[in-house]
């Protein structure tokens, strides 16, 4: 697999191989700041840890199917997450962490779901 990933880097373009290593800088800083760790991203996406690795150091490509799940779960455009776009003004409400639990949610079964809601009602009656 090392001479394969190696050949690969050198097939690239030298503006491919800077995109590709760009690309990978910032998932690794969104995935840090989204605290998630490698093996959660992972996970999330569907591939090993250690794929997830290379693709946050360049030593493989990203799979362009794989942009659209990644921007959706940082929360920003395909634009932004390539760095082609302008930032979007931050939105307000939930953190994106929040965000991801609740889509968790909603994909649970109702019986599920209003366990978890009866759980934060309690908890939230306490706090006040």
């Amino acid at each position: 697999m090392e001479s394969f990933t190696h050949q690969a880097l050198d097939a690239m373009a030298t503006g491919d191989r800077k995109f590709f290593i760009e690309l990978g800088a910032r998932i690794a800083q969104l995935r840090k700041e989204h605290d998630l760790t490698q093996v959660q991203l992972a996970e999330e996406l569907g591939v090993a840890q250690q794929t997830l690795a290379h693709y946050e150091v360049a030593r493989l490509r990203i799979p362009a199917s794989m942009l659209p799940q990644l921007a959706h779960i940082f929360g920003m455009g395909l634009d932004e997450l390539v760095g082609t776009g302008v930032k979007a003004p931050a939105k307000r409400g939930p953190t994106p962490k929040f965000q991801r639990q609740i889509e968790l949610i909603a994909q649970l079964p109702r019986s599920r779901q209003r366990f978890v809601m009866e759980i934060l009602d309690g908890v939230l009656a306490q706090s006040r």
